[in-house]
């Protein structure tokens, strides 16, 4: 194995240039790959890029040859559904495996069952049924063309981006104003009427869909950036603005986004916010706990709570704001947020490894946070099994290292402001990990295609699952350690029957296990779960790493959390929603909320 690297690298590289943007808003499984101009354009109109080695043999940490990167943009099927009549939705997890149809209260109950283990889930007697008096109240407030009633484009509302959970909802409304909220929740809360906030409906857990027919709060037209100060790099906008249009503000004004998602093309902050969603970025800048520092909200009661404050300091009392971070829009509705945003730093460099096993990863990650220090912006890994899902699914996917299998591969980002000091930080530390064999091989990107290839082996992993077949995924934070040790267990406990796949944020401690079948089986459902929960809770892991607990996890709470801890979260309910209108069935146990 060679111990040389070829270490010529160029500044400025994007985080990444091709994302997956989720198309939701037509309901079709595809993926679209983005494409953005090359950075050198501005900074560097003629750059010298040296001769590439074949993608077939590159040397250690050579020149990467450019790849066509993109996505197929044929759809996925949905296998048939079955029907059945019942008086109770199941609050099940996974795809295309039965759809329950149900009336029961003059109201049409439509809900995926995707084989979990979670119990049944009945529609709350205490919610009244819309009718005509309600539609003509909304359309006041907001008129006629934002209150939406037509089945076609209720369809997209009413489930989610993976077709895992559908509801029956015969109402959306949009908003423009926080006002308009506020008119709304107080007269859905004074006649009882359940209510569902909805971002750009990525979300992964049920949490962003009716579980039955409640009504639809669209913040979609809220989308406008209110201030933005490049003194502080503080952002004010509305919850409708969709991640990657604050990303492109942001690059625009020299600065960058704390967050960043496979999902931005869609995603909205105020959803983002309301998920504490995780994302590439949290090993350097941290969570939105950090990163958010005020919030407007509006409660069931329609009290707007004015909390957007743009101070990095305040010690006043109670800091409330943190109790709509990540309560999946279960306490208010984040109308408004406002944001501390980085400075955009001018080198960025990208390298993909490969490691012979897992204890190389962890070694790797404690020399990186060691070597690099700050300048370190992401550290991602996949398994084997990952790898060739995504060659194997995604059209434009290649391995930039040579032929011979791997069993873990790593994704690092750097970050910084020295082109020269960072280059000199990442070649020590590429050196030194080969010298102890901590790395295999590996590659370094010299320009955005490169870069955008390597990603796209990372974050184009979702998609090669849901294209190879049937897929139970699972979303952990478990100690670095202990990580991996759940999927090979659950390798043993499954044997053939399923290929096992492990892949995620190995800077935090996040790990995405997904296991990927023909079919759904309800025998190898029973072989996954409870047995996934009991592991993580008994090494002190959490359920839910960044994608919340919604409707899919809601009745798992307690392997996270001991029954003291979730009955203060009941009273925290009870006292800002006390009818229990907003987002109902998710996050908490229904057997604690009806």
């Amino acid at each position: 194995m060679r111990k040389v690297f070829s270490l010529i690298t160029k500044s400025a590289i994007p985080t990444r240039q091709s994302e997956v943007k989720m198309a939701n808003r037509n309901c079709r499984n595809t993926l679209h790959l983005l494409k953005r101009s090359n950075p050198f354009s501005h900074s560097s109109p003629n750059p010298t890029l040296l001769p590439s080695p074949s993608p077939l043999n590159p040397s250690p940490l050579s020149k990467f040859s450019i790849f066509e990167t993109r996505f197929d943009q044929n759809p996925i099927h949905l296998q048939p559904n079955i029907f059945r009549s019942d008086n109770k939705a199941l609050s099940f997890f996974y795809p295309l495996r039965n759809l329950v149809k149900a009336k029961q209260w003059g109201v049409g109950v439509q809900n995926r069952c995707y084989g979990s283990t979670s119990g049944l889930v009945q529609r709350n007697p205490r919610f009244s049924n819309l009718n005509d008096e309600d539609v003509r109240y909304f359309e006041g407030i907001l008129g006629a063309k934002n209150v939406i009633q037509d089945d076609e484009k209720l369809i997209s509302a009413n489930t989610d981006w993976m077709h895992k959970f559908k509801g029956s909802s015969k109402l959306l409304l949009q908003p423009r104003t926080t006002d308009q909220v506020s008119q709304i929740l107080k007269y859905c809360n004074s006649r009882c009427l359940a209510v569902v906030p909805q971002g750009g409906n990525t979300g992964l857990v049920g949490g962003s869909v009716p579980v039955f027919d409640e009504v639809i709060v669209s913040l979609s037209s809220m989308n406008n950036i209110i201030s933005f100060d490049k003194v502080s790099g503080i952002l004010v906008c509305e919850a409708g603005c969709i991640l990657e249009n604050i990303i492109s503000f942001l690059d625009n004004e020299g600065f960058i986004m704390p967050l960043d998602l496979g999902a931005k093309g869609s995603c909205q902050i105020g959803g983002n916010v309301s998920t504490n969603a995780g994302g590439l970025r949290l090993v350097r800048y941290g969570s939105l706990h950090g990163s958010v520092l005020g919030i407007e909200a509006v409660l069931a009661n329609g009290t707007v709570l004015d909390m957007l404050k743009t101070l990095r300091k305040d010690n006043t009392g109670y800091d409330l704001k943190h109790l709509f971070i990540g309560s999946e829009g279960s306490l208010g509705i984040v109308t408004k947020v406002s944001i501390l945003t980085p400075p955009k730093l001018a080198s960025v460099n990208v390298a993909f490894l490969a490691c012979k096993d897992y204890s190389s990863c962890q070694k790797l990650l404690q020399e990186a946070k060691r070597k690099l220090g700050e300048i370190l912006s992401a550290f991602e890994f996949l398994d084997s099994q990952s790898m060739n899902l995504v060659l194997n699914h995604l059209e434009g996917a290649r391995n930039p290292l040579p032929a011979s299998q791997y069993n873990f591969y790593v994704l690092i980002e750097t970050t910084g402001s020295d082109e020269s000091s960072d280059k000199q930080k990442l070649e020590a530390f590429l050196l030194g990990s080969m010298e102890n064999e901590l790395i295999s091989d590996g590659v370094l990107a010299q320009d955005i295609n490169q870069a955008s290839s390597f990603w796209l082996l990372r974050e184009g992993i979702s998609e090669a699952l849901m294209r190879a077949g049937a897929v139970y995924k699972y979303d952990l934070s478990i100690p670095i350690e202990n990580l991996y040790n759940l999927v090979e267990e659950m390798r043993t406990r499954l044997g053939n029957a399923a290929n096992v796949v492990g892949y995620g944020h190995l800077g935090d401690g996040n790990l995405h296990l997904n296991i990927s079948t023909s079919k759904y089986d309800d025998k190898i459902l029973s072989q996954i779960e409870p047995f996934v929960y009991e592991w993580t809770s008994k090494h002190h892991g959490s359920i839910s790493a960044e994608h919340g607990l919604g409707l899919m996890k809601a009745d798992k709470i307690f392997y996270s959390n001991s029954s003291d801890t979730v009955q203060v979260m009941v009273s925290i309910k009870n006292l800002l929603d006390p009818n229990h209108i907003l987002n109902p069935y998710k996050v908490l146990p229904t057997s604690l909320t009806s």
